[in-house]
């Protein structure tokens, strides 16, 4: 998520949970059908796989109504075992219409879930996998008005400084069905992408996802736009920005050896200030993170940034801009170090959310510390790239003070709960941890840029990528992020002369955890259990590197 709950830790005082220091090993009480009918893959999901969606939205900046269709495109992964299609599409936004071919399906509500009856059309599935099919899905309402979007979030209507509609969405974690009818699971992102098509008055412009395609006339005093992202892509991704904007556009050589193209969409009043501000940190941006995680994942579709009208988020392709053109986090350095004060915070954390959270995404928001915790850090490696180990290491221990450990970072699986806020902070220090184990700083790139290979647009889980670090770096490090994801325990190093040697031991942790220390930079270390170790004779706690997270 990209500043959503960030914003709140980095804040202290949004949200505040009971904390437990004991591992989850039990779904907790307090969950309804309706979380598990969001966050489950249940029979009514489980038999179809979305290809393609194509979305048409009219929205009417007067009156707040939305109307518009979903055509959803599908195959089979196995026979259906039940009659009937779940379609999330959240209170008070209504289905009219569905349509299967070209046959009316009968449809019934359960709160924000829709079940779709195919009892008497099955003969219309496809008969292989192979087939594509089209679910057709007419709607209509008011959607949920942003509250404070990012963080509570839904459909944003706003004036700019000239008093032109400004309208788009931020919908991360309550989920994109609050405005459009989906399969609102992240296990299930669209194979072949999505096409956006948005009717506006013609005094207006219209943005979303991926490349422009095409414009035309929709009728007196209208224009559709439409845009195609050709990569699978998140549903809450998937967004439209309406407002008078102007546009302007460049490119960049990347790594790939081809030309990667830039697209800005600003305000026209903001123009003259966007230009040099997006000049000077969108490229050095893209430097560092291709050199640290690869190729930008998203050739295809582009690099976009997009004025909004809040805060940010990591729309895919098509990134919200709304940092009011300052550096640091609206003009504030969140780690206190002094290094967050020289680059635009939103344009450089939401930027790295393409490769961690669109690229490589999780199936469960429960997993959703791979998506921030990563992302966190990618403001570290991007300092780290232009000035240095040193103003690196400053910085994400200067994030340590709003570490909260409140609760776990992985919550509760198939409920659509996500872990504490601490995801964006404590995931960080907790990969600057690894880090400082590898103690080699090749191998640690390989493994960033490996992960952004072979997870690549295939959702994952937090499980799948502990595993591949453990390998990738040939140690068991799985006891580490049993520590740091599934409590809120912060270990401690405990040390004491014996028979004239140094034992040390950690405590305030796991009983299985263990984490080496060194007593130089450039060995291996010793492996510390929480039982008494030797280490070496003339080893003392000030050798222990700052670049661990511990007490």
């Amino acid at each position: 998520m990209a500043c959503m709950i960030g914003n709140k830790t980095i804040a202290l005082t949004l949200l505040f949970f009971l904390g437990s220091a004991t591992l989850v090993c039990a779904q907790p009480k307090g969950f309804t059908r309706q979380d598990t009918l969001r966050g489950s893959i249940g029979p009514e999901r489980a038999w179809w796989n979305v290809l393609h969606y194509e979305l048409t939205i009219e929205p009417d900046y007067t009156t707040r109504q939305l109307k518009g269709k979903n055509r959803i495109e599908f195959n089979l992964t196995g026979a259906p075992v039940t009659d009937r299609i779940q379609i999330d599409l959240q209170e008070p936004m209504l289905i009219e219409k569905v349509l299967l071919g070209q046959q009316s399906l009968p449809f019934q509500r359960e709160g924000n879930v829709f079940w779709i009856d195919l009892s008497a059309h099955r003969s219309l599935l496809p008969k292989s996998k192979k087939i594509a099919a089209t679910l057709e899905i007419h709607f209509s309402g008011k959607p949920r008005v942003a509250v404070n979007p990012p963080w509570d979030g839904g459909w944003i209507f706003k004036k700019d400084k000239t008093g032109n509609p400004w309208m788009s969405v931020a919908c991360q974690g309550l989920g994109a069905s609050v405005w459009y009818p989906c399969k609102d699971h992240q296990s299930d992102e669209p194979d072949r992408g999505a096409r956006m098509n948005i009717v506006v008055p013609d005094t207006l412009v219209a943005v979303a996802n991926g490349r422009l395609i095409g414009k035309k006339l929709a009728g007196p005093g209208k224009e559709q736009w439409s845009w195609s992202v050709t990569s699978p892509i998140n549903n809450y991704n998937l967004i439209p920005y309406i407002g008078r904007y102007t546009h302007w556009s460049d490119t960049l050589m990347g790594e790939r050896k081809q030309n990667l193209d830039l697209d800005y969409w600003v305000l026209a009043e903001d123009l003259e200030k966007a230009k040099p501000h997006f000049k000077r940190d969108v490229k050095r941006m893209l430097r560092a993170f291709e050199h640290w995680f690869g190729p930008y994942p998203f050739y295809e579709d582009g690099f976009k940034l997009v004025q909004s009208p809040h805060l940010g988020m990591e729309h895919q392709s098509a990134i919200a801009y709304g940092n009011q053109f300052k550096n640091g986090y609206l003009g504030r350095d969140l780690s206190g170090s002094g290094w967050g004060l020289g680059w635009d915070y939103i344009i450089i954390h939401e930027s790295g959310h393409e490769w961690f959270a669109n690229n490589i995404t999780t199936r469960d928001i429960a997993d959703m510390w791979v998506h921030e915790g990563f992302t966190m850090y990618s403001e570290v490696l991007f300092i780290d790239y232009h000035y240095g180990r040193a103003a690196a290491d400053a910085y994400v221990k200067g994030l340590r003070a709003s570490i909260q450990n409140d609760r776990p970072l992985i919550a509760p699986y198939d409920v659509n709960a996500e872990g504490s806020g601490d995801m964006y902070n404590k995931g960080a220090n907790l990969i600057h941890t690894l880090r400082a184990i590898i103690n080699n700083d090749s191998l640690f790139r390989d493994i960033l840029r490996g992960m952004n290979r072979d997870f690549a647009l295939e959702p994952t889980t937090s499980t799948a990528v502990e595993a591949y670090w453990n390998k990738r770096m040939g140690l068991n490090v799985q006891p580490i992020f049993d520590q740091y994801l599934r409590t809120t325990q912060i270990p401690k190093l405990e040390c004491r002369m014996a028979n004239g040697v140094t034992q040390c031991r950690w405590i305030n942790c796991l009983p299985t955890f263990r984490m080496p220390v060194r007593a130089n930079s450039t060995e291996s270390g010793t492996w510390v259990s929480t039982e008494w170790t030797t280490v070496s004779a003339d080893w003392t706690r000030d050798q222990l590197s700052p670049n661990l997270y511990i007490q």
